[in-house]
């Protein structure tokens, strides 16, 4: 007699272990099969004390670590979860997902974490502090100064995920909290929180992330929100109806909690009219449609859910999907044949015949049958699979297609005439995460985009041109926005470092230049320099301080050294050559020097030119000529240390010096930022 299989308990990790539940919790089921696959239930958490938790451990710590290392922290961790994604692909095979649906979910949610990290190394300071904008000047003595810094929140990242996407949905969330020094609290959609629950242990054996930084809640929230402070944040990825139930509770409403909601939406992709049979447009639209509408069985939020198409290519676009989807083979994702698999769970095929029968109202099935499906390796009825299925409403006024949404394999074909109709169409979704325009027709693209995009989170514009590289209609990247406005929830998941400052919280710090150095630890003009005996770039990187200065000059600008730069360079504009034509342009009265040769000059004074700890100059920022310089003036340049930046495991960093250079009247003729790599002092080890 075989031997029974005891059933799966989740487990949640809470409070720096894991916390089985006080009860048997409710059964899971394999999407493909029907079998139980896990029980789940939150009884006995103490959600209060779980983000008391994650506040008071997980957060500190957090806050400790610079950007730099965080970002390190987040490559290691997607580092061990690559060598772990058969595991996880295993698994997701269990929710209905085909190994590309896998793939899809979990090589995406690790491309985040890798994404994050690299934007954090490149983009953020290695410091616990953001500096945002530019020092404003608020007092004409330049006594009184303001600029915007930017803190972790002092509370805990809440996300609630959808079932669709178990391992980016979580992954792409946590990202930006970490990079900003924020904890997490993870809690997965139940129809699937076997995966996340799984990705979370994979993450906590790890021991990369510090104690207290993520934590995870299988079941139901109960409580969860009542807990909540003006601190915490919350993310949610769901339906609209129940972003807008999260949103008016009474605590998040009272204590002004941060509230992103990432919702269901009617997406839909706009066939341009030069796009006829036979372009390579035609078969991208065709193309993009059919795997929109069966990469994860079409449960994506980004999905297409409205196709609309000039009026007189209805027909040819209807028979050429109908082609393309004859081909996609439905069943087991074991089985290396199938190309769709099945719904997460019986209750959402249920749910996506329901809204088919709303659509059909308004619109003809040109393929599938909502009702039964041909599978491969599993039982139809037992799997929750359902067909791909292909509307076609002629009348493109009716309300239903706009409004109702299946979730599932399905999109709607309809008409339109012209680029004003087509976005009056578009817009009809009351705010979509993503749209896209396929066309070759340059004019047609922009009065589509810029016609839609109040309506739209992201606008993909798809032709030959971009093909090749485009990631398609439905794929977020972590550089650009996710999210949209209206029925799409009106928040924004992601956006590269917008997604690390929406953790954070803005402050207009309001101080005189030197104080306002000390707190942001960049210098701020009208604070003392340190002039030394010791040519800053003589000093290595430990031993520079902000503030440290050289000053280099005078050095006198003749008519020879224009004249010569002029013809060394080729570059003999009038203003530089020619006395009478300088003459009567009133910003200059006669020949000046050029602007390059001002700055060439400036390094010239500034530099020490001998081997030293500064290894390279690679750029120069905010470059603005002040003042004309004409052959007589004599230049003196001030050099300062306006930031300095260590790399994590590198053995140099990076150096931000405020240059200005100033006449022999004390006016500035040219302000800039030197960016120089310096060395650290050498290892002896």
């Amino acid at each position: 007699m075989d031997k029974e299989v005891p059933v799966v308990v989740l487990r949640s990790y809470v409070s720096g272990s894991w916390r089985a539940p006080d009860d048997e919790g409710a059964p899971l089921h394999d999407a493909v099969t029907g079998e139980e696959v896990a029980r789940i239930s939150s009884a006995g958490v103490d959600m209060g004390a779980a983000l008391e938790y994650g506040r008071s451990v997980g957060g500190p710590v957090l806050r400790e670590l610079t950007f730099h290392q965080r970002a390190a922290l987040l490559k290691a961790l997607a580092s061990h979860l690559r060598e772990h994604r058969e595991e996880l692909y295993a698994l997701s095979a269990r929710t209905g997902a085909t190994l590309n649906d896998s793939k899809f979910d979990v090589d995406g949610g690790i491309g985040v974490l890798f994404a994050y990290s690299s934007k954090g190394k490149r983009e953020l300071p290695n410091d616990t502090v953001l500096v945002e904008g530019d020092v404003e000047p608020l007092g004409k003595g330049g006594t009184f100064v303001g600029q915007h810094l930017c803190t972790p929140s002092r509370g805990v990242a809440v996300q609630i995920n959808a079932f669709n996407f178990p391992v980016w949905g979580p992954l792409e969330k946590l990202a930006p909290a970490f990079l900003a020094g924020v904890p997490s609290l993870i809690k997965p959609a139940s129809q699937t929180a076997y995966l996340t629950a799984r990705l979370v242990e994979l993450v906590v054996e790890a021991g990369i992330l510090p104690e207290g930084s993520v934590q995870m809640v299988c079941g139901e929230p109960r409580d969860l929100l009542d807990h909540l402070t003006e601190q915490d944040i919350v993310g949610f990825t769901g339906s609209a109806s129940t972003a807008r139930l999260l949103r008016t509770h009474p605590v998040i409403v009272g204590n002004a909690v941060r509230f992103n909601a990432e919702a269901d939406s009617l997406n839909c992709s706009v066939l341009g009219p030069d796009a006829v049979p036979g372009t390579k447009e035609f078969d991208l639209y065709v193309r993009q449609l059919a795997t929109e509408m069966t990469v994860k069985a079409g449960q994506k939020c980004t999905a297409i859910r409205r196709a609309l198409v000039p009026a007189a290519l209805i027909d040819d676009v209807a028979e050429a999907v109908r082609e393309r989807l004859a081909k996609v083979t439905v069943g087991n994702p074991s089985d290396p044949s199938v190309r769709m698999g099945a719904l997460a769970t019986l209750d959402q095929r249920e749910e996506v015949r329901r809204s088919l029968k709303a659509l059909m109202d308004a619109g003809r099935v040109v393929f599938g049958d909502p009702e039964r499906v041909e599978v491969v390796g599993a039982d139809a009825e037992r799997g929750a699979f359902v067909s791909p299925v292909l509307l076609r409403a002629d009348d493109a006024g009716r309300a239903e297609p706009h409004e109702v949404e299946a979730f599932g394999p399905v999109s709607t074909l309809m008409p339109y005439e012209g680029a004003e109709q087509a976005v009056e169409l578009a817009a009809r979704g009351r705010g979509s995460l993503v749209g896209s325009v396929v066309t070759g027709d340059p004019d047609f693209a922009r009065e589509v985009v810029l016609g839609a995009a109040p309506w739209h989170g992201r606008l993909l514009v798809l032709n030959a041109e971009d093909a090749k590289e485009s990631t398609g209609h439905g794929s977020p990247l972590p550089a650009l926005v996710h999210g949209g406005p209206g029925r799409a929830g009106g928040g924004e998941e992601m956006g590269g470092i917008r997604g690390v400052v929406h953790h954070m919280r803005r402050t207009a710090v309001q101080a005189g230049p030197a104080m306002l150095t000390s707190i942001t630890g960049r210098w701020v003009p009208g604070t003392d320099r340190t002039v030394t005996d010791v040519h800053p770039f003589r000093k290595h990187l430990e031993d520079l301080r902000v503030g440290d200065t050289a000053v280099g000059g005078p050095r006198v600008v003749t008519l020879g050294d224009v004249e010569h730069f002029a013809e060394f360079t080729g570059d003999t504009f009038y203003a530089h050559t020619d006395e009478e034509a300088a003459r009567a342009n009133p910003f200059f009265g006669g020949r000046v020097a050029h602007g390059y040769l001002v700055v060439s000059f400036a390094a010239g004074l500034f530099v020490e030119p001998a081997p030293g700890p500064v290894l390279a100059n690679y750029g120069l920022e905010n470059l603005r000529f002040l003042t004309p310089v004409k052959p007589g003036d004599e230049l003196t340049v001030t050099l300062t240390a306006k930031q300095i930046t260590p790399r994590e495991g590198a053995d140099y960093g990076e150096v931000r010096w405020d240059t200005d250079v100033t006449n022999q009247e004390g006016a500035s003729v040219a302000k800039y930022d030197v960016l120089t790599l310096v060395a650290k002092r050498p290892r002896h080890d």
